[in-house]
């Protein structure tokens, strides 16, 4: 760590975001129950709250002098807040990859669901879809050509690890929908039947369509020659909803119905 006399002789832009940084390895720390130094937050904490910076909130350099006076309140969610303080005074951006998360030894549950990414183009979207399949059983995910790739360096961050655990493919619409041949085929498309009354198979395939245009005609006449389509009910202003939160939705439904009744675990 710096020293405090150091960190103390910086510029003042340059020694607050030094100390988000020592605020945000602390927090984590504390949560972890580590061993910390506390007088050393405390000495972090009383140099925020003594800066001149005028972009600084009262409620921030409140908090922190607290902090600095208080050792008793030093604990990871106290901590926390005043990182999250700096942060919005400082204008400093955070993404979801910015999170530290335990890792899990647990071994993952698989069930015989295949997810088809027909040409979703947000490489945030592919990554969040990953994570949502890695925990709700998903077996493959197929990336259909010209969609973003889990290779994308921002897939990959979101992700957070699972294009490890999730089997992937990337195959273009020919092979993808050779590869469909078979299979119990759903789409998740407007006009379809309502999710809370949608009869999920046991196995199968889900098609999720591009952000803007949906599921392309070729998978969508495979989906409705099988199981069709489904729907999410919305109530809201919008009419619609980001696609990887949709699909969240939907993974959670049809993982939720096929484990209710005892089949299909690998």
């Amino acid at each position: 760590m710096i020293a405090l006399r150091k960190l103390a002789s910086l510029n003042e832009m340059t020694k607050l975001r030094k100390c988000a940084r020592l605020l945000d390895d602390f927090s984590w720390q504390l949560n972890q129950k580590a061993i910390v130094d506390k007088s050393y937050i405390q000495g972090v904490c009383k140099l925020i709250a003594t800066s001149s910076e005028a972009s600084l909130s009262e409620t921030t350099k409140k908090l922190a002098f607290e902090l600095s006076t208080d050792e008793k309140m030093i604990d990871s969610r106290k901590v926390g807040d005043l990182n999250l303080l700096l942060h919005f005074d400082l204008k400093l951006e955070r993404a979801d990859w910015d999170f530290r998360e335990e890792k899990s030894s647990c071994e993952r549950e698989i069930l015989d669901f295949t997810v088809v990414l027909d040409r979703v183009r947000s490489p945030f979207n592919v990554g969040s879809i990953f994570r949502s399949s890695d925990s709700f059983g998903v077996k493959e995910i197929v990336i259909v050509k010209p969609g973003a790739s889990i290779e994308h360096q921002r897939a990959i961050r979101t992700a957070r690890g699972t294009e490890k655990s999730v089997a992937w493919n990337i195959l273009d619409e020919n092979k993808a929908l050779k590869s469909l041949r078979g299979k119990n085929v759903f789409a998740l498309e407007l006009g379809g039947q309502n999710i809370d009354q949608f009869t999920f198979p046991d196995e199968g395939v889900v098609i999720i369509g591009s952000e803007e245009l949906g599921v392309s005609p070729p998978f969508l006449k495979v989906a409705d020659e099988s199981y069709k389509r489904v729907s999410i009910p919305l109530f809201g202003s919008k009419g619609s909803l980001n696609v990887s939160v949709a699909f969240g939705i939907l993974i959670y439904k049809w993982h939720s119905a096929v484990v209710a009744k005892g089949k299909n675990k690998k």
